[in-house]
């Protein structure tokens, strides 16, 4: 079974979480584009009443062409669910995201969100994230954070579009991407990160998902987390 595969059945059995009056937070990525498609179908066919909030411009135009209503985070009190990917899911339930350059809205709602669930192909789970991490900084004096990242022996690269140009987030901040072969210690780097004046946000979300989707060759598995 493809990898695409594993996601739209993981996609298809996380929309099935949301129910009416839901205020509901709509992730950003591949993965979750087959959750757009389903909560537009309930939307259009279910009479599915919901509010969406969205984790990036992309995720708010898709889904509002669906059919579904979208409020910035800002317009609601509380979200009653979010779902959202993951680029990797280590065996703590530590994740890395930002991918898509979405990390920092995606954290936003994610924090004012009472539940969150994180929908995933079986290639996301690893022992221990390795993947780069994102880092989104703010334009000014980036130069002279990247090269404390440097010193720091971080390994970062710039996030650079297809023109050679840095990736802008959809707050306008540049990204980094460290280059690190494992990641031992999540929470250690995050907070050295934080220390750092110019980071605006990291792409590690820790302690966060309540329940994990995972698409897989059989169907989907659902892991409780908290």
């Amino acid at each position: 079974m493809s990898q695409d595969t594993q996601k739209a059945i993981a996609g298809k059995r996380a929309a099935q979480f949301v129910e009416n009056d839901m205020i509901v937070g709509i992730g950003s990525g591949s993965t979750i584009a087959h959750v757009i498609t389903e909560l537009g179908r309930r939307v259009a066919e279910e009479n599915l009443k919901i509010v969406g909030v969205p984790t990036s411009e992309r995720t708010r135009r898709t889904a509002a062409k669906l059919g579904i209503p979208m409020y910035n985070v800002d317009d609601v009190d509380q979200i009653d669910l979010t779902i959202d990917g993951a680029d990797q899911i280590d065996n703590s339930f530590a994740a890395i995201k930002g991918g898509g350059a979405a990390l920092l809205w995606e954290k936003i709602v994610a924090v004012n969100s009472k539940r969150n669930i994180w929908v995933i192909d079986e290639s996301k789970r690893v022992e221990k994230l390795t993947q780069y991490l994102p880092v989104e900084v703010i334009p000014y004096g980036s130069d002279q954070l990247f090269r404390r990242l440097e010193n720091d022996g971080l390994q970062p690269t710039w996030r650079l579009d297809q023109n050679g140009n840095p990736v802008r987030t959809d707050s306008a901040n540049f990204l980094i991407d460290l280059h690190l072969p494992v990641i031992e210690s999540p929470q250690a780097l995050s907070h050295l990160l934080s220390e750092m004046v110019g980071v605006v946000e990291d792409g590690l979300f820790l302690n966060i998902v309540n329940q994990v989707v995972i698409g897989t060759d059989t169907g989907s598995k659902i892991i409780d987390v908290k």
